[in-house]
């Protein structure tokens, strides 16, 4: 038996279609929003009338800056011409690069060579988003991407 389309027929598929478009763009919307870790500066303009100042400071402290992660140990080592410093952390956060669910605050000990803390790190993308304080009183801060040993 033949059975002829009619137009709920056409308005049905055409609803339930774009039923499923709508209800998978407000999903990932909606966790786009839910994850999105927020703003790096409260005002964008403000903070780009020191920029060159600020970074100008900071590159003239000559740090080499570099951090890994192995059996869940986070190591940060900073080097000023080839020698391991502790300058004073004022904030540090281990976390993923897109979520600040799994967020941590390591508490670094220096053992000589470098920064050492305690941390949960799964295999996978990681970042140490640091702000040290240099002796002379420059502030040091920068995003480090975290080697994953393990």
């Amino acid at each position: 038996m033949i059975t002829e389309i009619k137009g709920w027929h056409v308005f049905a598929g055409f609803a339930a279609a774009f039923s499923i478009i709508i209800a998978v763009n407000l999903t990932l919307a909606f966790n786009a929003v839910k994850t999105f870790p927020g703003l790096e500066v409260k005002n964008s303009y403000v903070a780009s009338q020191a920029f060159d100042k600020d970074r100008a400071a900071q590159l003239a402290l000559g740090w080499d800056v570099s951090a890994t992660v192995e059996n869940n140990e986070l190591r940060l080592v900073i080097l000023e011409n080839g020698t391991a410093i502790s300058p004073r952390i004022e904030s540090a956060t281990f976390g993923r690069a897109t979520s600040v669910a799994q967020d941590q605050t390591p508490a670094f000990t220096f053992d000589g060579s470098a920064l050492v803390a305690e941390v949960s790190a799964p295999d996978g993308n990681w970042n140490l988003r640091l702000k040290a304080r240099s002796a002379d009183g420059t502030l040091f801060q920068q995003r480090v991407i975290v080697g994953n040993g393990s």
